[in-house]
């Protein structure tokens, strides 16, 4: 497992679409129990090297009902984004993950983990790539079905502020679905 990581660590793919030098952005051990497969690092997680380590980081830990140190227990939390790398600044947010990763590194990653309850998947690009045909019309309506998926995938939105407008129209998701997601969480870390 520490070759696997050492050979993403050294990952230079698709450094030729990047803005950045790349820098892959990837955790996960032999006795992680959950996995949270999101979109692709932002720039402070590329500045830092440390997945979620901003805003959207706190409202996840804040989602999932751990602290910091829970959260970044490679036993407890694996993080394995669709792309590895920053993919740079879009007109409305961050560019699309970069196609590259989730082929070349997804199954070899999967493969290794045997202790996984739960793989939580953030965002439509994680819920379209993992779900497949059962990705419901659009990920509000993937995410209000969330129970089709249980007890192995748990579709969540992006944690970002920028979605503000979507958790202020989906009220739903605080009050039915959130409940749900901790103490789901909260069983298999116990």
């Amino acid at each position: 497992m520490s070759t696997l990581l050492e050979d993403i660590k050294q990952c230079k793919i698709c450094a030729a679409h990047l803005p950045n030098e790349p820098k892959p952005i990837v955790r996960f051990n032999e006795k992680s129990k959950i996995i949270i497969i999101g979109q692709a690092p932002g720039l402070r997680a590329h500045l830092s090297g440390l997945d979620f380590d901003d805003p959207s980081g706190d409202k996840l830990r804040g989602w999932l009902g751990v602290d910091r140190e829970t959260f970044y227990n490679t036993a407890n939390f694996a993080v394995i984004p669709m792309g590895f790398c920053y993919p740079g600044k879009g007109k409305t947010g961050d560019l699309p993950p970069r196609p590259e990763c989730r082929p070349q590194w997804h199954p070899r990653i999967m493969e290794t983990l045997n202790k996984v309850e739960l793989t939580i998947l953030i965002g439509a690009y994680a819920q379209k790539a993992y779900l497949g045909e059962r990705f419901q019309k659009n990920l509000t309506q993937t995410v209000l079905n969330y129970y089709k998926f249980l007890p192995s995938a748990f579709p969540i939105p992006h944690p970002s502020p920028t979605n503000r407008f979507w958790m202020a129209k989906n009220k739903w998701f605080s009050t039915e679905v959130l409940p749900v997601l901790q103490q789901r969480v909260a069983m298999i870390l116990s």
